[in-house]
């Protein structure tokens, strides 16, 4: 059985986002800095339709992540939309052939069918919590790990849960001053974590632990 891993880039002062998030900035105020060393990457921007790039100690990490993922879970705020789904529900931010190419759970309160999409990617909506969401993904993953795709929220509910295995954090060197925290549950005050590597790179310092259960 694969692990569940998350990953995600931080500031110094501990913001996965910026304040005011919104449809048009999700990523809210200066949150696109947290960013940058990503989207400078030679194989981020091939997988995006993008040319030119850099190549350097991210890259591979960039790779490892996408061959050993054999589904995702992502929460409603990820995927997009808010309240009921309504006659013409949203669809996602990534038109018809998002880039995920794997299955695709997300969490949500709102019941919905499943939506089959281009290129390998499929939606599955769970309204009945973590562990079920967690299950249907392993069974999608057939073996491979399950990644955690998003913001803080759904994250922090499966570490505080005991359910994640791996935290990879990329801590980049930029103060946002605001916004959405990573680590502000008291619940994880009880989690034990152990660093399994670091790794040096332009523009950001990549950080591995394993949670020790």
């Amino acid at each position: 059985m694969g692990k569940l891993r998350y990953g995600t880039s931080i500031s110094l002062d501990g913001f996965v986002a910026g304040i005011n998030q919104s449809v048009e900035n999700p990523l809210g105020e200066r949150g696109e800095l947290l960013h940058g060393w990503l989207r400078e990457l030679a194989v981020w921007r091939r997988d995006a339709g993008l040319e030119g790039g850099v190549t350097n100690a991210s890259t591979e990490l960039y790779e490892q992540s996408g061959v050993s993922t054999g589904a995702i879970i992502m929460g409603r705020k990820m995927f997009g939309g808010n309240g009921p789904w309504g006659d013409e529900p949203w669809r996602g931010w990534w038109g018809e052939d998002p880039p995920f190419h794997l299955p695709v759970i997300v969490l949500t309160h709102q019941p919905r069918d499943p939506i089959v999409m281009a290129g390998g990617t499929s939606f599955t909506f769970v309204t009945t919590g973590l562990q079920a969401a967690l299950d249907m993904a392993r069974e999608a993953a057939q073996g491979k790990d399950v990644a955690i795709y998003g913001g803080a929220s759904v994250a922090k509910q499966y570490l505080a849960a005991g359910l994640l295995d791996e935290l990879s954090v990329s801590l980049v060197p930029v103060f946002l001053g605001a916004g959405e925290r990573l680590f502000d549950e008291p619940l994880n005050s009880a989690v034990k974590i152990e660093q399994t590597r670091v790794v040096e790179a332009p523009g950001v310092t990549h950080l591995r632990y394993r949670v020790i259960k």
